[in-house]
């Protein structure tokens, strides 16, 4: 039997064998999944979102029950940080909700246009501070301190044998603004008043880089996790998406490459008409983790031979197909994508996905 160590340097190989392009012993699986430990291990939400080191407990207990799996993108649960993020209040079971409900983001309107100067200004640091504690009425040095146990988290998984796929995280600066503004009122300002929103959003974005060449040279992660969120193809037109949403997306990937990480580029929606931009990344350092909503298919056939691609188990064959039909869908994956892909859930595991489908798409990657 091999000791954890071995395993460890087995399946991180394995998938930076894949993200490379290159052709692993076999190909990689990487677990990504949140409420549905809670849900696995019988534990309602209430008690999972109680602190990001009771998630991480809860998650550990389902990876292990799950089978063969190489990596894992999320270690506990972010729910309670959600607003750091998405500059929205987070509803949460037990609180705001009933003890076994989903998290929600309660996104309203709590930045006004004028608050666009007070940027410009100011500077993003100074804004953020007095909006998270006057707008959202969020203590952020509270979720900072509960965030502290990270190291050690990282390292008992690790310790058990498994990779930590994504240990650090950005987004994109347009999602603070669309998240503060709202998003429809957000998309309403980039036709009423685009020169400005260019100038804020370089604003926030110059600072944001400074914040994350701080912290991949602290952490130094192999994989970064980058989400643009909203940002698909599918919401804006290509002028409004090329400045402010892929100009931003593109800045934040060449930092991260250039500071030794791959990027795992987390993609909600379809993005199928910008496809081709992504040829612009570094070839072999990106991933395309698509949800299924995107054709996967026609991602190989574009950045098949430049970037890896992971994904995209549906959501809905987890929940309510059978474990034959996610194995099949499965090993069908692996067969048509080839070296340079990554098995994974189209986007997290839902809530409800049943356990011996979320064993069935572990076991078609690893024959287990």
């Amino acid at each position: 039997m091999k000791t954890a160590q071995e395993l460890l340097t087995e399946r991180t190989s394995r998938v930076l064998k894949a993200i490379a392009l290159e052709k692993p012993d076999r190909t990689p699986v990487v677990f990504s999944a949140d409420a549905f430990c809670a849900m696995h291990m019988g534990v309602k939400l209430e008690e999972y979102c109680s602190s990001p080191a009771r998630s991480h407990e809860i998650i550990m207990d389902s990876v292990k029950q799950l089978g063969d799996i190489d990596g894992i993108s999320a270690i506990f649960t972010a729910a309670n940080s959600f607003p750091l993020a998405f500059f929205a209040n987070v509803k949460l079971p037990g609180r705001e909700l009933p003890d076994n409900a989903l998290w929600q983001i309660d996104e309203q309107e709590r930045m006004m246009p004028e608050d666009y100067d007070v940027i410009l200004n100011k500077g993003w640091s100074a804004f953020k501070a007095d909006y998270f504690a006057n707008r959202l009425h969020i203590s952020v040095p509270e979720i900072v301190a509960e965030l502290n146990g990270i190291p050690q988290m990282i390292k008992d998984v690790e310790d058990d044998g498994y990779m930590v796929y994504t240990p650090c995280f950005a987004i994109t600066v347009n999602e603070h603004l669309g998240g503060g503004r709202s998003f429809p009122r957000f998309t309403r300002d980039l036709f009423r008043m685009p020169d400005k929103i260019q100038a804020v959003l370089d604003i926030i974005h110059q600072e944001t880089v400074e914040e994350l060449r701080t912290q991949l040279r602290t952490v130094k992660p192999q994989v970064t996790c980058l989400t643009p969120a909203r940002g698909a193809s599918q919401f804006f037109s290509r002028k409004l998406w090329e400045r402010f949403v892929w100009r931003y997306l593109k800045g934040l990937a060449d930092v991260i490459v250039e500071e030794g990480s791959a990027v795992n580029i987390h993609i909600d929606g379809s993005w199928e008409r910008d496809l081709e931009y992504f040829t612009t990344l570094p070839r072999g350092k990106c991933v395309f983790d698509t949800d299924s909503v995107t054709d996967i298919y026609k991602i190989k056939e574009v950045l098949g031979d430049h970037m890896c691609i992971k994904g995209d188990v549906p959501a809905a064959l987890l929940t309510m197909g059978a474990p034959d039909e996610v194995y099949n869908y499965c090993t069908k994956l692996i067969r048509d994508m080839g070296p340079g892909f990554i098995l994974s859930s189209g986007c997290y595991v839902p809530p409800n996905a049943k356990v011996e489908n979320v064993k069935a798409m572990i076991s078609a990657a690893s024959g287990k």
